[in-house]
């Protein structure tokens, strides 16, 4: 047995051997451990998970939106984490061997953790000016497509800061500097390329319709006399000779209204703008005002002579107005009593009294005034007009508007006496109450010999 001691203490050393190295390793994984939370805290991510939406066609405003929140977040990302060595827990060199042989398998994930590789190519990629980014919000496809179009129109951007109307008051700096842009910076161009080739077409062909009117087609357009009358088929005719000439999105009225503008502002190769007179001809603003003033009162003169003159043909015109409506008329006859006569319709009132109003289906009337006019503002039954026994006529407003005698509102619920020529105005329909003065007067002696008895 005693050649059996060595072998079990040799069994025994490798089993001790192999604990005491088990030890070591679990020593060394633990300073390792305890090295990084010192160093980094609990900062070391334990998973990462993706935070993407899930993919979808943007809009204008979105590119442009998460263009700069992508920017911003780039410049800003986190700083490149690096393997730091605490001063008071440095591991000795029997310790670092034992580390790196045993805690060969721990190191790459511990490095990868400290120095992820896709954040360092995010940052790459990111760094880049703000400059690029900076004002796309402002400038819509829209306003690229009008920025385009007026340019290769006029070659001229100081015409297009005066005559294309942006979606926002743009200044001439800002327009040229837009134009640069989409010249030579290869971002905003291929940005702004990218939104104009999602607009609708319908919207691309309102946009070109805009495009401002080049030299030589208001050359051509002014080569038309301003005494003609052109029509649609001359404008159609010069399309068709100058194809090259016109835009495309040039149509016949378009060239016609053009045209008119042209004429209406002396711009017509005919037409010749008057120069004004030189030396002591020109009037100054006293001088103009004084003129004025001066035809001022020479118009009033003339037209209070005039008012004069009316007001002294007043009582012949009364006299004749008399003569026409009095009672000498013959279309009165024994049973008339009076009669309302309007511009276009003439009511005979051959009874004592009547009722006055718009007639309808359910309910009749003895005048309805729906037959001089318009009568919809008028009620069913708007007025009563009477005769007493004495001769005297009186209307009864029963209606909600009020009845005009002469000018006089009689409101609802009174009462007017009524004259000849009496002038009666019912919302906005005018009558003269006309009476037949022999017929009454023959009434007012029967009544007279009736209370004498």
């Amino acid at each position: 047995m005693q050649a059996g001691d060595p072998v079990v203490g040799t069994s025994m050393g490798v089993g001790g051997a192999q604990s005491r190295s088990e030890d070591e390793e679990s020593l060394g994984v633990k300073d390792l451990k305890r090295t990084a939370t010192q160093a980094f805290g609990s900062g070391v991510p334990k998973r990462r998970s993706s935070s993407r939406s899930i993919k979808r066609k943007k809009f204008d405003d979105e590119l442009v939106e998460s263009s700069l929140v992508k920017s911003s977040s780039r410049v800003k990302g986190p700083p490149v984490m690096e393997p730091v060595r605490c001063s008071g827990s440095e591991p000795s060199s029997s310790e670092k061997k034992k580390v790196t042989k045993s805690g060969a398998t721990l190191t790459p994930s511990l490095t990868m953790v400290l120095n992820p590789a896709p954040l360092t190519k995010r940052v790459k990629k990111s760094k880049q000016p703000l400059h690029i980014t900076k004002d796309l919000g402002r400038w819509k496809p829209t306003d690229d497509l009008l920025l385009i179009n007026a340019v290769l129109q006029t070659t001229d951007l100081t015409s297009v800061h005066l005559g294309v109307k942006f979606s926002c008051r743009f200044t001439l700096r800002e327009i040229k500097e837009r134009w640069y842009a989409l010249l030579y910076d290869p971002v905003i161009s291929k940005l702004a390329w990218q939104a104009m080739r999602q607009l609708h077409p319908e919207a691309i062909a309102a946009i070109q319709s805009k495009a401002l009117f080049s030299q030589a087609e208001e050359a051509l357009l002014a080569k038309i006399g301003s005494t003609s009358q052109p029509k649609l088929d001359v404008f159609q005719e010069l399309l068709s000779k100058h194809p090259n000439v016109f835009h495309p999105s040039r149509s016949p009225k378009s060239l016609l209204v053009h045209w008119q503008l042209l004429k209406q502002y002396y711009l017509l190769d005919d037409q010749s703008v008057q120069p004004l007179p030189k030396g002591d001809q020109v009037l100054n603003f006293s001088d103009a005002e004084h003129s004025l003033q001066r035809s001022l009162m020479i118009s009033d003169r003339h037209q209070k002579r005039e008012i004069r003159q009316l007001e002294q043909e007043l009582p012949r015109w009364q006299v004749l107005v008399d003569s026409i409506t009095g009672m000498s008329m013959p279309d009165f006859d024994n049973q008339t009593l009076a009669a309302l006569r309007g511009r276009m319709v003439r009511y005979l009132m051959r009874s004592r009294e009547i009722t006055l109003g718009r007639a309808t289906k359910d309910k009749q009337i003895d005048v309805d005034l729906s037959l001089e006019g318009p009568a919809w503002k008028i009620s069913r039954k708007q007025g009563i007009i009477k005769l007493k026994n004495n001769g005297d006529f009186f209307i009864a407003n029963e209606g909600r508007r009020p009845i005009y005698i002469d000018g006089r509102p009689v409101l609802s619920g009174n009462k007017w006496k009524l004259n000849n020529n009496s002038v009666v105005e019912i919302a906005g329909l005018r009558f003269v109450f006309l009476i037949n003065l022999d017929l009454i007067s023959l009434i007012k002696a029967e009544a007279a010999k009736m209370t004498q008895q």
